[in-house]
């Protein structure tokens, strides 16, 4: 049997706190949120390893060092309203409930969808809303948002998105594949939007945000 409340206490000390991740409040979070319910039931065991988990066909939980860095990252304050894009299974969702007001968390696949929504219920995340959508788009109908988080690798970034961003609002996103990614702050200012490297990471990539093709003649 799995002591999993001693893998969660290992897995804030030996793969978080060590990546410079010091935030209290978000510490906290990691320590209390149950990742093993939020990956598939075969791969409970394997939970609170420091590697991704696949959750549905090429769409996984993020490691948790570099998602904890990222969230970290994005300042997220007790009256913030996020938007979590590309929620796959609900853990990033679950984790940034402990730290905002409410979570919107955004998923395009129906079977993540479905199993996110009742796992959320099911551990009582009741400041969490899971709804469908096209990731690229976002979810504009309960913007703006104080906080967008991308959930995943992108190449490029929508116009759109930054559009749903509240004014002093950020968004943040691994931005590049593999090797060349690095982790990105996007913070609104009135009309412009500012842009800080913050530092290199790699993580799993979600769906669609490529750049468009260009034709040379």
């Amino acid at each position: 049997m799995i002591d999993f409340e001693t893998a969660r206490i290992n897995m804030v000390d030996g793969q978080i706190r060590t990546t410079d991740v010091t935030s209290h409040s978000l510490l906290s979070a990691f320590m209390t949120v149950p990742r093993e319910a939020f990956v598939p039931e075969r791969m409970a065991a394997l939970a609170y390893i420091d590697s991704d988990i696949e959750v549905a066909p090429g769409r996984f939980a993020m490691e948790p060092s570099p998602l904890a860095k990222l969230l970290q990252l994005a300042e997220i304050g007790s009256g913030d309203v996020v938007l979590d894009i590309g929620a796959g299974s609900g853990y990033a969702a679950a984790i940034i409930s402990r730290l905002a007001s409410s979570v919107v968390a955004l998923e395009e696949d129906d079977a993540l969808v479905a199993s996110s929504t009742a796992v959320l219920a099911e551990k009582g995340f009741d400041n969490v809303a899971v709804v469908k959508g096209s990731l690229e788009k976002g979810y504009p109908s309960e913007a703006p948002y104080d906080v967008i988080f991308l959930n995943g690798a992108v190449e490029v970034i929508p116009d759109a998105l930054f559009d749903q961003l509240r004014d002093g609002g950020r968004l943040v996103a691994v931005v590049g594949y593999g090797n060349a990614s690095a982790a990105v702050i996007y913070v609104r200012e009135g009309a412009s939007v500012s842009k800080r490297f913050a530092f290199n990471t790699s993580v799993k990539p979600l769906p669609g945000f490529r750049r468009v093709a260009e034709f040379v003649f």
